[in-house]
This record gives structure tokens, sequence and C-alpha cells, in this order.
């Protein structure tokens, strides 16, 4: 009786080994996932901050141009720009 008792107790134990095994393997692959998911997440946002950065220089490259073909239109349309943001303003505050 006592044979059969350790034989079962070290099929326990086998079984709890192999399980803890099993465990530890599927924790560390969801760990490399979630590793891997923050990396390309990472990846993803500095693109878009690069591809931001890209096209804001593009705009400012873009108005330097058109202020330099088209000087007295730039002119006026900030001038009208001014009149409408001060317009606004004022009927903001009178409002209240």
């Amino acid at each position: 009786m006592t044979q059969s008792m350790w034989e079962q107790a070290s099929a326990v134990w086998d079984q709890a080994s192999d399980q803890f095994e099993d465990t530890t393997h599927k924790a560390s692959r969801a760990a490399t996932g979630v590793s891997d998911a923050f990396e390309d997440g990472v990846a993803s946002a500095r693109r878009a901050v690069r591809q931001g950065g890209d096209a804001v220089t593009e705009l400012m490259n873009d108005t330097k141009k058109r202020v330099q073909q088209h000087p007295i239109e730039a002119v006026a349309a900030t001038f009208a720009a001014g009149i409408a943001a001060g317009v606004t303003i004022g009927w903001l505050i009178r409002g209240k």
C-alpha cells in the first residue's frame, strides 16, 4: 500500500510538473506577443510623427512659395483673416 501511495504521489507530481511547464511556456509566448505588439505600436507612432513632420514641412514650403509668387494676395488674405478674427473676438466679448 505504501508503494502505491508513492506511485500516486509521483504521478501527481509529474502531472503538476508538466502543467507548470506548459503554463510557463504559454505565459512566455503571451509576454512575447505583448512585447511585439508594443514594439509595433511604437514603430507606428514614430512613423506617424515622421509623416506629420514631413507634411508640416511641405505645407511651410508651399506657403513660402505661394507668398513669393503672389505677395499682394498674401497680404490681402492676411489682412482679411485679421479683420475676421478681430470681429469674431469682439462679437464673443460683447456677447457676454
